[in-house]
């Protein structure tokens, strides 16, 4: 059956993403609490997918977000105009001067390093993204006026407030009237519900927008905690057995949702720069695996899931098969994973060579 994507000389975009877009404090080698110099860049679970569809594998990709006028906001455009993601749907919000009523939000990350696992701290309240709500965004003209071949958000954005759920809800819809293929990364952050009704509320959220959803992404924790399924048997090791347990639990996932694939990277953090990476993905009731990756080197690991996702979305609007679409999700992950920051800096080259088994040998 596989998934009915629209062509894309009926669409201007290839995707568009719903989500917020936060600047990224990385302090290098030290901690944050011991930094005296941050980088940074701009990230976004939702955004990291558009821009790695953009900027690896040249597909047109938009971000449907919202900043405040602030230089802030004017960094974090600056920013994404070099990722190439259209900002033509991006809404403006007038600024107070303080932050009181509107701001832009930010992210403090460590990488980690061996036994000291990666750190982030949020500052994200009250931004402008987090404050929208239905109507503030015209859907059926994004969808149905220029038209998407397909729609990607996820459960960090449905997390922001508690008029997001309700925009995403919205956007689904409209995408689903249009024909427009929707996925939805689960993204289960604790921090982000702790105080919006915990895993209770996350499990509501989700499952009022999973009807809608054509292509479910998520690891084992993101199915339990955001949608009420548990996998016995699995643990962060992954062996065989627990990976037959987790396909048990899809296959009762898809019986109660309308999924065509569902999709997870696998990952057993040995430390912080080194893990075993692999992933599944379920298509018309079969599964499959690209070659697991023991003892992978990290140097950041933040956006791998992400990567993933543009890079198994963009094996299915480029009309591979879920085989090939799943190899190249991993290898992108795997890859984006040894350069900081959030998204990816590799090419569709350098993806090919590593889901064909190319070594790491200089290139000269």
């Amino acid at each position: 059956m596989g998934l009915a994507i629209k062509p894309k000389q009926d669409c201007r975009w290839d995707l568009v993403s719903l989500g917020e877009v936060m600047l990224r404090f990385d302090p290098g080698e030290r901690r944050i609490s011991t930094a005296r110099t941050f980088e940074v860049c701009e990230g976004g679970g939702e955004y990291n997918v558009a821009r790695g569809l953009k900027r690896c594998f040249g597909m047109d990709t938009a971000i449907v977000t919202a900043f405040a006028a602030d230089p802030v906001g004017r960094l974090l455009q600056d920013l994404i105009y070099q990722g190439g993601v259209d900002q033509s749907l991006v809404r403006w919000v007038e600024h107070d001067g303080v932050g009181h009523t509107v701001r832009n939000g930010l992210n403090f990350t460590e990488r980690g390093f061996g036994v000291r696992a990666a750190v982030g701290s949020y500052d994200r309240g009250h931004t402008a993204v987090s404050q929208l709500k239905p109507g503030d965004i015209n859907w059926d003209e994004i969808f149905g006026k220029h038209g998407a071949r397909w729609f990607h958000t996820g459960g960090i954005f449905s997390a922001l407030s508690t008029t997001t759920p309700e925009v995403v809800l919205e956007a689904v819809q409209s995408a689903k009237h249009h024909g427009t293929i929707i996925s939805y990364d689960l993204n289960y952050r604790p921090s982000l519900w702790k105080s919006a009704g915990g895993k209770q509320q996350a499990q509501e959220v989700n499952r009022r927008v999973a009807p809608y959803v054509n292509v479910m992404l998520g690891n084992e924790e993101d199915f339990s905690a955001a949608l009420g399924y548990q996998v016995p048997g699995l643990d962060e090791h992954h062996s065989q057995l627990e990976v037959d347990a987790f396909k048990h639990m899809i296959s009762k996932v898809v019986k109660d949702y309308p999924f065509q694939v569902v999709a997870t990277t696998l990952r057993k953090a040995k430390t912080a720069t080194l893990n075993d990476w692999g992933a599944i993905c379920y298509c018309d009731g079969k599964f499959y695996q690209p070659k697991n990756r023991e003892n992978l080197e990290i140097f950041d690991r933040v956006g791998g899931g992400d990567s993933f996702a543009s890079g198994l979305i963009y094996g299915f609007l480029a009309g591979k098969d879920p085989q090939w679409a799943v190899e190249c999700g991993a290898a992108h992950g795997a890859l984006a994973m040894t350069t900081p920051g959030d998204t990816s800096m590799v090419t569709l080259k350098e993806v090919i060579q590593v889901m064909e088994g190319v070594g790491a040998r200089i290139a000269r």
